[in-house]
């Protein structure tokens, strides 16, 4: 009675080990799908910042072109007596934007520039970091694939090995930044 209860344990043992090392491998490939989704939401986020950005830069930057321009032709045929009076009125006109400036400065183009390269930092980060996540669960699981004795069970349920994050898939591609 005694050597058939020892047998009974042992095989629940296994059948223990056996579930315990099938569920780790599970737990992999949702780790490793996770990360995998991780890297679409860090893509999806640089395509929308950073699509919105640059057109507000554009905007912005356009806008302040045309302002000079405007400027600078309406200048050209001024007598003295009517540049000195335009001056006069850019100086009162230039003190209230600099007060709406100090106010709002991100209405300034080099600001917006400015901002503009820490959003493209940030996000480039937060790619990268989901690209090392997603290649850290791939290991992992790589890793138990070929080891023992999860190789075994990893075999018996037809598991192959995950590829590594490609970053020469055209899909994708870095945004093309077109100032």
């Amino acid at each position: 009675m005694v050597p058939a209860i020892i047998i009974i344990v042992i095989i629940l043992i296994i059948i223990g080990y056996i579930i315990s090392i099938s569920n780790g491998l599970n737990k992999s490939m949702v780790k490793i799908d996770e990360a995998s989704s991780g890297i679409d939401v860090a893509l999806t986020k640089r395509y929308d910042v950073l699509t919105k950005m640059i057109d507000v830069v554009k905007g912005y930057a356009k806008y302040e072109q045309e302002t000079i321009f405007k400027t600078i032709e309406l200048r050209k045929n001024m007598s003295m007596q009517e540049k000195n009076k335009a001056n006069a009125d850019m100086e009162e006109n230039f003190a209230k934007v600099n007060a709406l400036a100090e106010n709002y400065p991100e209405l300034k183009a080099n600001e917006n520039y400015k901002t503009l390269q820490q959003a493209i930092a940030d996000v480039e980060e937060h790619l990268q970091a989901a690209r090392r996540l997603y290649n850290s669960n791939v290991s992992s699981y790589n890793q138990k694939l070929v080891t023992f004795p999860s190789s075994m069970i990893a075999n018996s349920k037809g598991l192959v090995k995950r590829e590594f994050f490609n970053a020469e898939d055209k899909k994708r591609e870095d945004v093309k930044i077109d100032l």
